[in-house]
């Protein structure tokens, strides 16, 4: 084995005083090598990123080094002084964000900011930085490198923009590369790019790279080793076909059963009344021209028709850009559609004015991907539980007594009712967003994006509870994703969308099965882990 790009030894990180345990991380020994990838793989809370950004120099004053090495090139990075950690940092060590929108600058292009690597590591004159920076961008695999270059941040897609990011870490060549959950907001497409992308740079670049997920389907796509941690401890450490196929942690079993996959029960037969209908709904947006840019019409649904029955969980996969967004504002009126309609019953919900619609509302309501945004940090739980039914002319008194029942519905204590949002973790809070939705008795229940920002095992929690409240309130559920392993373990039938239209439908076991277009098979490829079998963990 070659020597380590870094040796993690006894490396321990303290917590500030008061905090819910005394070290971020306690005792971390692991090793990077050249052309090796090490999986960090954790839940939210396991110190994963506190252990990436001591390696590259960026930890919160609040959070001290108090113990262990970290070596790199012989030298331990503890000890250095902050200048010294500077001039490595973008140069011998780089970083892979998981955000890219925020680790990049809206006011400069991006051509300008991966120049300015060049520009703080090196001597090269303008032109041979604009010549390694189109080099860089043919790269990293990006379209038209000269519109690139001149575009600026918001004019990208969100994989071009981590392709940006990766090429900016990319610049200097660094021995070591750190990626902190750099997929974990793609579509599964862009997703399968940038970890195909990774793969190819481990070995064209000899470089160590230290990859931060929560995810064991990326895991089995990428890693060569696997570190898990919890609660700032390594709990296991191994080769990716050890970890993976005989775990021995009973925390690192639970995060592989907590994996999504394809339910493999029957669905219980539906039921043949008709919970919801739309028929030819359609949204086109018009795009205002300006001095250096024609009006446009961007056709962003077209004309759509389907039924859910009632009791089904129908899931509408499809990337961003597809459509999915547009038809969820519209189903809520959000949005008033062009044309169509959206019966609920015996009501058109795609005619009459919003407030000619509000007492209608109740029926269909939503559940957001940002539990936390979607909360009034400023009012308690119950206050806002109450808010809706009351607004619906509940009386206070019943309306307390409902959340009461919602808070054991969600599998929460009474007492979380007088608590505020941030007191809560991120699945603890989207339970609280699903009570509130419940609230006004709905028959339609849309979960936009519900889990995707969840952890792996708090997302196995949600979904088995948007389950069993279907069955219990017999609930219909429009679960809006574009992972497709989600909605094989939760939905009933599928909807697959596609540049504002419906490309395919079927049962689960239909579209996974025998897939009849070429959009679909594709998205089906490109799911991570799909060489991987999940062991039989009972």
């Amino acid at each position: 084995m070659t020597q380590a790009v870094l040796s993690v030894r006894g490396l321990t990180v303290d917590l500030p005083k008061n905090g819910d345990r005394p070290h971020a991380v306690s005792g971390l020994s692991f090793d990077i090598h050249p052309n090796e990838i090490v999986c960090v793989v954790g839940e939210s809370g396991s110190g994963k990123s506190v252990t990436a950004f001591t390696a590259m120099g960026l930890l919160p004053k609040a959070l001290k080094p108090s113990g262990g090495q970290m070596l790199f090139e012989g030298r331990d990075l503890l000890k250095m002084s902050g200048r010294e950690h500077a001039r490595l940092r973008g140069k011998r060590i780089a970083m892979v964000f998981q955000e890219p929108m925020t680790a990049l600058n809206p006011c400069f292009t991006v051509g300008d900011q991966i120049e300015e690597i060049f520009t703080a590591h090196t001597e090269l004159a303008k032109a041979e930085r604009k010549a390694r920076t189109m080099a860089l961008l043919e790269e990293v695999r990006l379209p038209d490198p000269s519109r690139i270059y001149s575009s600026f941040p918001h004019q990208l897609s969100g994989g071009q923009r981590q392709r940006i990011v990766i090429a900016i870490a990319l610049a200097m060549d660094p021995t070591l590369l750190i990626a902190d959950e750099p997929t974990t907001a793609l579509d599964v497409t862009t997703q399968a790019q940038i970890l195909s992308m990774f793969k190819t740079l481990k070995s064209s670049h000899s470089a160590g790279i230290l990859f931060v997920t929560h995810d064991f389907d990326v895991v089995a796509e990428i890693a060569d080793r696997v570190v898990v941690m919890q609660k700032g401890l390594i709990v296991e450490q191994g080769s990716a076909d050890e970890v993976l196929n005989d775990p021995q942690h009973p925390y690192t079993r639970q995060l592989i059963a907590a994996v999504p996959r394809k339910r493999e029960d029957t669905p219980e037969p539906l039921s043949d009344e008709i919970a919801l209908r739309v028929q030819g709904l359609k949204k086109s947006y018009h795009v205002a021209g300006t001095l250096t840019r024609r009006a446009r019409t961007v056709h962003a649904l077209h004309p759509t028709d389907f039924t859910v029955r009632k009791g089904e969980t129908l899931g509408i996969v499809g990337e961003s850009g597809s459509g999915k967004t547009t038809l969820v504002r519209c189903l809520i009126r959000l949005l008033d559609p062009d044309d169509g309609a959206i019966w609920i019953g015996n009501r058109n919900f795609a005619q009459g004015s919003r407030a000619s619609l509000r007492a209608a509302r109740k029926d269909i309501q939503i559940v957001f991907q940002d539990p936390y945004g979607s909360l009034n940090p400023r009012r308690s739980i119950g206050e806002q539980l109450i808010g809706a039914p009351m607004n619906f002319g509940v009386s206070r008194s019943v309306a307390w007594e409902r959340a009461k029942r919602l808070m054991k519905i969600v599998r929460l204590e009474e007492e979380a009712l007088y608590r505020y949002p941030s007191q809560f973790s991120g699945g603890q809070r989207q339970r609280i967003c699903i009570a509130r939705a419940l609230m006004v008795e709905p028959k339609i229940l849309i979960a936009d994006e519900a889990v995707s920002a969840l952890d792996v095992s708090v997302q196995k929690e949600v979904l088995l509870l948007l389950a069993d409240i279907k069955r219990n309130m017999g609930l219909t559920i429009l679960f809006i994703t574009h992972d497709l392993r989600v909605a094989a373990q939760i939905c009933d039938n599928l909807i697959v969308m596609s540049k504002g239209g419906i490309v395919e439908r079927g049962t689960v076991a239909e579209v996974f099965g025998n897939p009849q277009q070429p959009y679909t098979r594709q998205l089906l490829s490109a799911m991570p882990g799909r060489k991987w079998e999940t062991p039989d963990l009972a």
